[in-house]
C-alpha cells in the first residue's frame, strides 16, 4: 500500500491560497505593534482615570474631616446665648460658612474630575492621531 503524502495544515493551505491570488502579504507584526500601541494607550488612559478618582475621594475625605471638625469646635464653643437674636444670628452665620464651605469644596471635586477626565481623553485622542496618521503612512508607502 502506497504512503500517502502528509497532509497540509490549515494555515499551509491558507498562505497557499493567499499566494495562489496574489494578496498583498500582511505586516502581522505591524498589525500587533498598532494593537499593542492601542492597548498601552487603554492602560495608561485607565491608570489617569484611576489616579483621578484616588484624588478626588481623597481630597472628599479631608472636606469631611474638615467639615467634622469645624462642627466640633462650634459644638465646643456653644455657649446658650441670652437673648433669641444672637442665637439666631450664629446659626445664620454657622449655616452661611457652610454653604460657602460647601459650593468651594463642590467646585473643587468638579476642577479634579474634568482634569482627571481631560487628562484621561487626551490620552486616547492623542493614541487615535497616531493610529490614524500609521493608517495613511501605511497607504501611502504601496
Amino acid at each position: 500500500m502506497a504512503k500517502q503524502p502528509e497532509s497540509d495544515s490549515f494555515l499551509d493551505i491558507f498562505s497557499r491560497f493567499g499566494r495562489d491570488l496574489k494578496l498583498p502579504k500582511v505586516d502581522v507584526q505591524a498589525i500587533l505593534d498598532h494593537h499593542r500601541k492601542n492597548l498601552e494607550a487603554l492602560e495608561k488612559s485607565a491608570r489617569a482615570s484611576a489616579a483621578g478618582a484616588s484624588s478626588v475621594l481623597s481630597r472628599q475625605h479631608e472636606m469631611v474631616q474638615e467639615a467634622l471638625g469645624e462642627i466640633t469646635r462650634m459644638a465646643q464653643n456653644y455657649q446658650a446665648p441670652g437673648n433669641p437674636q444672637e442665637l439666631m444670628s450664629r446659626q445664620v452665620d454657622f449655616a452661611r460658612k457652610s454653604f460657602e464651605t460647601t459650593l468651594k469644596n463642590a467646585g473643587e471635586v468638579a476642577d479634579l474630575v474634568r482634569k482627571s477626565g481631560t487628562e484621561s481623553i487626551e490620552i486616547l485622542r492623542d493614541r487615535i492621531k497616531d493610529a490614524m496618521a500609521e493608517i495613511r503612512a501605511g497607504y501611502d508607502g504601496k
